[in-house]
């Protein structure tokens, strides 16, 4: 039987017991300059998710899409609404933003591409996995990391999530480790500055593959005919996305091999 993330009980995950409860997500799909996306995930990797997390936000991790050479995705996280301002505006507003702003802008197209989300309930948050650490992972993070984003009708996204449960628990059965199921966070944009998207609601499934083999023999099948089973629901408005990401090289979300016991 499957085991998600939140549930995995990892010896790494100690170090991190006190960063947790989370409950505001954005995640932040940046359209880079063509050939610069390597560039852009390290000086972002460099600088950018330990400032966040002493300013009490967290990077949960850092990803490069397949399907679209230009697009690098980051998932931040903040403890409630009031801190998502709080948090942005210390950032954006700091040595290490004013340091940095001009060589990161100028590698970016366009970074309005947000979701404003939160956990469906308070247990499926997002887990902050261990940091990355230089020595006994020398090759950097590991795994793929998928998002599959359902485009929900006004009004209905307690009966999706009640509709894809079944849908979700056998991604688990096939190898896939759930990290979370987000949705929409509608409220008023309390950090003009960083736009968010509201053509929403949205429903995010959120999960983590060992390898290729995995992704393409197990999980993506079954995501396919889940995606086309779920749309005869009549509660999807648009059809649904498969997001299949490689972690940067010092992502959170990744694979941990302490994990594997759970996918049995």
């Amino acid at each position: 039987m499957a085991t998600s993330l939140t549930q995995a009980q990892t010896k790494p995950t100690d170090h991190t017991a006190h960063l947790k409860d989370f409950q505001v997500i954005e995640f932040r799909r940046y359209t880079i300059k063509a050939g610069e996306r390597e560039h852009f995930a390290q000086y972002f990797e460099s600088y950018f998710p330990e400032a966040i997390q002493q300013l009490g936000g967290i990077a949960f991790g850092q990803f490069l899409e397949r399907d679209n050479q230009s697009h690098f995705t980051w998932i931040r996280g903040f403890h409630d609404y009031d801190a998502r301002a709080v948090v942005n505006g210390a950032l954006y507003s700091g040595p290490l933003w004013k340091e940095h702003a001009d060589t990161m802008n100028a590698l970016m197209l366009d970074s309005d591409n947000v979701l404003l989300l939160q956990p469906l309930t308070p247990k499926r948050e997002i887990p902050v996995l261990p940091a990355v650490d230089p020595v006994y992972e020398p090759a950097g993070a590991q795994g793929v990391v998928v998002a599959q984003i359902f485009a929900v009708k006004p009004n209905t996204i307690d009966a999706f999530a009640r509709q894809a449960e079944s849908a979700f628990a056998e991604y688990q059965s096939r190898g896939a480790y759930e990290a979370s199921v987000l949705v929409t966070l509608d409220v008023p944009n309390n950090f003009p500055k960083l736009p968010f998207r509201t053509d929403g609601p949205f429903l995010v499934w959120l999960g983590v593959l060992k390898d290729d083999q995995t992704l393409k023999t197990q999980f993506q099948p079954l995501a396919n005919r889940s995606a086309e089973s779920l749309s005869a629901s009549g509660l999807l408005r648009a059809a649904t996305e498969l997001v299949v990401m490689d972690p940067a090289h010092r992502s959170r979300l990744r694979w941990l091999s302490e994990w594997q016991h759970g996918t049995n």
